[in-house]
């Protein structure tokens, strides 16, 4: 019975790594963001934050409303509307409040959190199945 206790704990477990992220990892994500939020909110420029498209594993971006990439590891200064738009419509979804948004990008499935500063810039992180 012990054996199959362990057995049943390990599939688990993996079952947890398979599936991404732990919740930890989704409110370090979360926290993340928020802070960059609050930061930009409190008069910070988004270029302040170029450091965190660089962050592993969970690198942000921040995006103006039109698409407009302002920094992203590697897509900084175009147009997310225009490269991705089907992404673009789920990152729009943002709200003040924060939320989670799903798309599909380079064949993963991924899962962002983005949240809307007072000014209207999207800021957002995720991970990747």
């Amino acid at each position: 019975m012990k054996r199959c206790a362990v057995v049943v704990l390990g599939l688990v477990l993996a079952a947890c790594f398979a599936g991404g992220v732990f919740a930890a990892d989704k409110e370090a994500i979360k926290t993340q963001v928020d802070e960059i939020v609050v930061a930009l909110d409190g008069g910070k420029k988004a270029e302040d934050f170029t450091e965190a498209a660089k962050r592993e594993p969970y690198y942000v971006f921040i995006m103006e409303e039109d698409g407009h990439l302002l920094v992203h590891p590697s897509l900084t200064g175009e147009s997310l509307k225009e490269k991705a738009e089907p992404v673009y419509v789920e990152l729009i979804k943002a709200t003040p409040e924060g939320n989670w948004v799903d798309y599909e990008w380079k064949g993963s499935q991924k899962h962002t959190y983005v949240r809307k500063t007072k000014d209207g810039m999207i800021v957002g992180s995720g991970y990747s199945d």
